[in-house]
């Protein structure tokens, strides 16, 4: 299904960026040190799920080196994701904080473990023009948000402390997707 590639491209490889993003001038959260691979614990297949309709997507393979994605009839032409200078990946509490470089802005993705088979990939979502003024408006009431047009794309960009971002956190600002780890053969 087209789902899978939709998701795919918004919220994990960020190749295909939404109109609007909420965006970061350095790599979140600060002060944190990069990982140099993905913990063995969440490396698998892992199936996308929505889960407000349940529907189930593209597959996504994480690495210990990055990630790589296949669709649902297992073509590997969706992409792939290597830690590099732009795609950092840090580990605070209890998330994996997923860092994109697109021009000079820092897009943001977290990654909770929900189970040893369910990880959750969340992102701040301005999809919705209702949605995203409420989300804008909130944010405006604890940052400073610096409004940033790049060609076609606008960038709301924030810097919040890790506690700040934490607190974005535990508010429910960030949403998302469900990862279902496939069963091993």
């Amino acid at each position: 299904m087209r789902f899978g590639f939709i998701v795919i491209c918004c919220f994990w490889c960020a190749l295909l960026l939404s109109c609007k993003e909420v965006s970061f001038p350095k790599t979140q959260p600060a002060g944190v040190a990069a990982l140099n691979q993905l913990p063995q614990s969440i490396c698998g297949e892992y199936l996308i799920r929505d889960k407000a309709t349940g529907e189930i997507g593209d597959t996504i393979i994480i690495e210990p080196w990055g990630y790589r994605t296949k669709d649902v009839n297992g073509n590997n032409w969706l992409g792939v994701g290597r830690l590099s200078d732009t795609l950092v990946v840090k580990q605070y509490q209890d998330y994996l904080f997923i860092n994109f470089k697109e021009g000079d802005q820092w897009i943001l993705r977290l990654l909770k473990v929900k189970s040893p088979n369910r990880l959750e990939l969340l992102s701040i979502n301005l999809e919705n023009d209702v949605e995203c003024e409420a989300v804008l408006e909130k944010l405006g009431k604890k940052f400073k948000v610096k409004t940033i047009k790049d060609n076609d794309y606008v960038f709301y960009q924030i810097n919040p402390t890790p506690a700040q971002l934490m607190s974005l956190v535990n508010e429910n600002y960030f949403t998302g997707v469900e990862l279902i780890r496939k069963r091993s053969n």
